[in-house]
């Protein structure tokens, strides 16, 4: 099979686009032909470059930390799926031999791309218990961004902040991957009132037209006074930052109200942020931090996915054989989407 190799750290160029062997599943394995897989800032771009060697990858590796397409084999002991299903795979997962339901294991556990093989390619082989079934009338390519996004943004709303319909939050970077998926499931799934925040009035557009129901471009606009004046001087209830933005984030700290949330699952901008610690203890507000997501959640982000509810904003799908121009658009690129490369176009 044709896959992306990394067999040093370094620039673009270092991506090999060669012939492996095909990977053969194992017991409680499937095996996955790839239609899409997400290019992402940190968790691909970031480790090629090296700047990732903490998260313990070795070289030579597939990268490509998520994936969706169509079973075409099965390991012994896997019963659950058929050749022919549509299935998606992300994230943390079983690096040993395992049950295909995952139940009792106690082994070593890391992501692929990074601790196994990855997505990149036209065939990986993951754990059954990883798989989760793509509905029928949701696309290859939207599955792989949903569950790239979806999860972490549905964990931090749903579980973390326990948002709560009629209550208001506040996005930041509206027209980042989190912020939109964010903005989507606050307003269609749970039935918040959401002010989008972005740096630029592109951006916060599109936070309104996914459906937020106020827009602030803190590049023009002070953001505390904006908030305190939409919400009557009340603030927002949760706050949702992922971006740790130094020049923002303390002035929309101001913003959340008594008994209120922050949560984050990311700091790029950052990560060192000052922060009114008066505000904090007067107000009682509660900061956490939680990356990754919920398992038994995944079915219900593909379900919203489908239904119409979150629509992943894609930018660009490439071939497979394009992942060096992937990486370099990523690397420059200020978007609103994601890039995804897909091993069966030509």
């Amino acid at each position: 099979m044709k896959a992306i190799v990394i067999h040093e750290y370094g620039p673009p160029e270092v991506l090999r686009y060669e012939e492996v062997p095909d990977p053969v599943p194992r017991t409680g394995e499937i095996r996955i032909k790839v239609h899409a897989a997400t290019v992402n800032r940190v968790l691909d771009v970031s480790l090629r470059a090296g700047r990732e060697t903490y998260r313990g990858p070795v070289l030579p590796l597939i990268p490509g930390v998520d994936c969706a397409g169509i079973v075409d084999a099965v390991g012994p002991q896997v019963s659950r799926w058929r050749v022919g299903d549509r299935v998606a795979a992300a994230g943390t997962m079983p690096l040993e031999l395992c049950a295909e339901d995952g139940r009792d294991y106690r082994g070593p556990e890391g992501m692929m791309g990074i601790k196994r093989p990855g997505g990149f390619a036209e065939l990986v082989a993951v754990p059954a218990c990883a798989g989760i079934a793509i509905p029928k009338n949701l696309d290859f390519h939207r599955a792989a961004v949903v569950m790239r996004h979806v999860p972490t943004a549905w964990n931090l709303l749903m579980h973390v902040a326990e948002l709560k319909a009629g209550e208001t939050v506040l996005i930041m970077g509206a027209g980042g991957n989190l912020g939109t998926v964010g903005i989507q499931i606050a307003k269609n799934v749970i039935g918040a009132r959401v002010i989008a925040a972005a740096g630029s009035d592109e951006r916060v557009a599109l936070g309104q037209k996914l459906g937020a129901d106020h827009g602030i471009n803190y590049a023009t606009h002070n953001i505390f006074e904006e908030v305190m004046r939409i919400t009557g001087r009340k603030g927002v209830n949760v706050l949702y930052d992922n971006i740790a933005n130094p020049a923002v984030l303390p002035l929309a700290f101001r913003t959340i109200g008594y008994l209120g949330r922050l949560v984050t699952a990311g700091a790029h901008g950052g990560p060192n942020v000052s922060i009114d610690f008066s505000h904090l203890y007067h107000k009682r507000i509660t900061i956490k931090g939680m990356p990754g997501f919920t398992p038994a959640d995944l079915p219900h982000c593909l379900a919203a996915a489908a239904e119409g509810k979150v629509v992943p904003q894609i930018e660009r799908v490439l071939p497979l054989s394009r992942a060096i121009e992937a990486h370099r658009m990523v690397e420059k690129y200020e978007g609103q989407g994601k890039i995804v490369l897909d091993p069966t176009l030509g």
